[in-house]
C-alpha cells in the first residue's frame, strides 16, 4: 500500500495549505501548561472515584485491579487514538478557512466533545456491547471475557493507528464493528462439537452496518445539496469564494464555521464517545462485579416500585407459561442465542423474574444482592424481553405487553448504567487524542479531497450535514462515523461546486473504508483465538 503516502501532510509543500507552523512561544507553553493541568485533574478526579467504587467490596487479590487498569488504559488509548481521526475532522473546516487558529479551533472541538460525552444517553454504548455474544457478555468476567475485552480493545488501536500514521480518514466505529464482528464469529468457530455458542446478532449488526453504510451517502449528497441550495438563496459572494491570504471570513459566515464546527464536536462527542463507555464498562463489570455489576443510583427509595413491577410481570408470564423449566436460566439464554420460543421460554422467564423479585424483597435494595449474578439474571431477562419485543410479544394482549416494555425499562435502568466519571475519563482522552494528532486527518481533509481551496459555504455545508446525521444517529441510538460523514460532505461540496476531487485521495479513503471491515474481523479473530489459548 505504497500509494497512501501521498496522504503524508507536508505543510511546506502544499499551495492550499494555510496552516502556519507550530509557535514554541509563551502561547505554546501556557497552553501546555494548561493541558498537562487538565490531564492531572482529571486523572485524579477518575482515581478518586475509582476508590470510592473499589472501597469494601472485599476484594482481597491484587489481579483483578491490574487487569482492571490495563484494560482501562487500552480503553482509553482508543478513545485517544479515536480523537487523531474523528473530533479532527471537525476542526478541518475552521482551520481552512482561517475562521479560528488551529489551536483555539481544537481546544474549542475538546470543550465541545467533553460535553457531548456528558450529556449522552448511553444508548449508543450498549447497542455496541449487545452485539457481542450472550455468554462472553455474562461471563465477561471469565477468560473467555477478558480474552474478548483485550481483543476488541487492542485490534482497535492498532487498525486505528495504522490509518492514522497514513494520514488516513478512517472510521473508528467501522473498526469497532468489525472486531466485535470477528470476536463473535471466532467465539462461535471454537466452540466444543456440539456446544451452543453465539456468534453475532446478525440482525443488529446489518442494522448498524447499513448505517455506516448509507452515512456517506447521505454526507456526499445532502452536503452537495446544501451548498447548491445556499447559492441559490444567499447573495453575499464572499461565502462561496476561497479565504484570501490568512484574512478571516466576514463575522456572520465566521460565527457559522465555528457554531457548526461546536456541533459536530458536540455530536460527535455524544455519539463515538458511547462506544468507549461501552467497553469500558464490561470491563468494570467483569473485573469488578460486586462495584459495578449494578446501578447504585436505585437506592432503597425506589426497591417497592421495582419489586411491583417485576410481582405484575411475574403474574402476566405465569398466566402464559405453558411448563416452568428445571434449569429456568439455560432455558432463557438458549432462546436469547437462537431466537427459537420454545414451551419453557416464558416459564423460564417467569421464574427468572420472581427469583429476582424475591432477592430484592429480601434484601430491601439492590446493594444487598449478590450483584454478579443478579445483574447477569436482570441482563439475561432483558434480553429475552428486547427479543420478545422484536416478535411481537406473541400470546400477549396490550395491558401485558405494557407490563413487559415495564419491566424491561426496569431492568435497563439497573443494568445499561454508565457513571459519570467513566464520562469525563473518555471525554478527556478524545479531547486529548484530538489536541496531540490532528495535524494528519485535517491536512488530508482540508488539502487532499478538492483539487480547489475548501470555501466557506462548502465549509458550512459540509459541517451542517454532519452535525445534524450524527445527532440523529445518537438520538435513535446508531452508531455512526463522523469520519465518513464529513469528508464524504467535503467531497460533495466540492463536486458540486466543480471544484475537481483528487480521485488519488478518494481511491485511498474508499480503500480504507472497505478494508477496515475485513481486516478489524480477522485481526480481532486472530486475537481472540490467541487470548483464548494464553488466558
Amino acid at each position: 500500500m505504497a500509494h497512501l503516502e501521498v496522504l503524508q501532510p507536508s505543510l511546506d509543500e502544499s499551495p492550499l495549505t494555510p496552516l502556519p507552523a507550530v509557535s514554541g512561544g509563551v502561547a505554546a507553553r501556557l497552553g501546555t501548561v494548561a493541558l498537562l493541568a487538565v490531564l492531572a485533574l482529571g486523572l485524579g478526579y477518575v482515581a478518586v472515584n475509582v476508590a470510592a467504587d473499589l472501597r469494601g467490596t472485599g476484594t482481597a487479590s491484587a489481579l483483578p485491579f491490574v487487569l482492571l487498569g490495563v484494560a482501562l488504559l487500552i480503553a482509553l488509548g482508543f478513545e485517544f487514538v479515536n480523537g487523531f481521526h474523528d473530533t479532527a475532522n471537525a476542526v478541518a473546516t475552521v482551520i481552512y478557512t482561517h475562521s479560528l487558529p488551529a489551536h483555539a479551533a481544537v481546544v474549542l472541538s475538546g470543550l465541545c466533545n467533553f460535553a457531548g460525552v456528558l450529556l449522552s444517553t448511553g444508548a449508543v454504548a450498549y447497542g455496541i456491547v449487545s452485539l457481542l455474544p450472550v455468554e462472553l457478555i455474562l461471563r465477561v468476567g471469565s477468560e473467555a471475557g477478558f480474552a474478548m475485552v483485550f481483543a476488541l480493545l487492542i485490534s482497535a488501536v492498532l487498525w486505528n493507528l495504522g490509518t492514522w500514521a497514513l494520514g488516513l480518514p478512517s472510521s473508528s466505529s467501522h473498526t469497532l464493528i468489525g472486531s466485535i464482528i470477528g470476536v463473535g464469529l471466532m467465539n462461535q468457530l471454537m466452540a466444543a462439537p456440539g456446544a451452543a455458542a453465539s456468534g453475532v446478532d446478525w440482525g443488529q449488526a446489518l442494522k448498524i452496518i447499513q448505517t455506516l453504510l448509507i452515512s456517506p451517502i447521505v454526507g456526499f449528497v445532502c452536503a452537495a445539496a446544501l451548498l447548491m441550495l445556499m447559492r441559490g438563496l444567499i447573495k453575499d459572494k464572499a461565502l462561496f469564494q476561497a479565504p484570501k491570504g490568512r484574512k478571516p471570513p466576514p463575522a456572520w459566515i465566521r460565527a457559522l464555521l465555528v457554531l457548526t464546527c461546536s456541533g459536530v464536536s458536540f455530536a460527535h462527542g455524544s455519539n463515538d464517545g458511547q462506544k468507549g463507555m461501552g467497553l469500558i464498562m464490561l470491563i468494570l463489570i467483569g473485573t469488578m462485579p460486586a462495584a459495578y455489576g449494578l446501578n447504585r443510583g436505585i437506592t432503597a427509595a425506589d426497591t417497592p416500585a421495582y419489586v411491583a413491577t417485576f410481582d405484575r410481570a411475574g403474574d402476566v408470564l405465569g398466566r402464559h407459561a405453558q411448563r416452568m423449566p428445571a434449569d429456568p436460566r439455560a432455558v432463557v439464554e438458549d432462546y436469547v442465542r437462537s431466537g427459537t420460543l420454545t414451551s419453557a421460554t416464558l416459564g423460564g422467564l417467569h421464574e427468572l423474574t420472581a427469583s429476582i423479585a424475591d432477592q430484592l424483597r429480601f434484601s430491601g435494595a439492590l446493594s444487598g444482592v449478590a450483584q454478579g449474578q443478579m445483574r447477569n439474571d436482570m441482563y439475561l431477562s432483558a434480553e429475552a424481553l428486547r427479543r420478545l419485543q422484536k416478535q411481537g410479544f406473541p400470546l400477549l394482549d396490550d395491558d401485558d405487553r405494557a407490563v413487559m416494555k415495564e419491566l424491561l425499562g426496569r431492568y435497563d435502568h439497573a443494568t445499561r448504567y454508565i457513571p459519570t466519571w467513566v464520562k469525563v475519563g473518555v471525554a478527556i482522552a478524545l479531547g486529548l487524542g484530538t489536541m496531540v494528532g490532528w495535524k494528519r486527518t485535517v491536512v488530508t481533509v482540508g488539502e487532499k479531497i478538492g483539487k480547489e481551496h475548501l470555501t466557506y459555504g462548502q465549509g458550512a455545508s459540509a459541517q451542517l450535514v454532519a452535525m445534524g446525521t450524527i445527532g440523529a444517529a445518537d438520538v435513535f441510538g446508531l452508531p455512526v462515523s463522523t469520519t465518513h460523514v464529513l469528508s464524504s460532505g467535503v467531497a460533495g461540496t466540492m463536486a458540486a461546486n466543480g471544484s475537481g476531487l483528487q480521485w488519488s485521495t478518494v481511491r485511498n479513503m474508499a480503500t480504507a473504508w472497505v478494508l477496515t471491515l475485513p481486516a478489524s474481523i480477522v485481526l480481532a479473530g486472530g486475537l481472540f483465538w490467541l487470548f483464548r489459548h494464553l488466558f
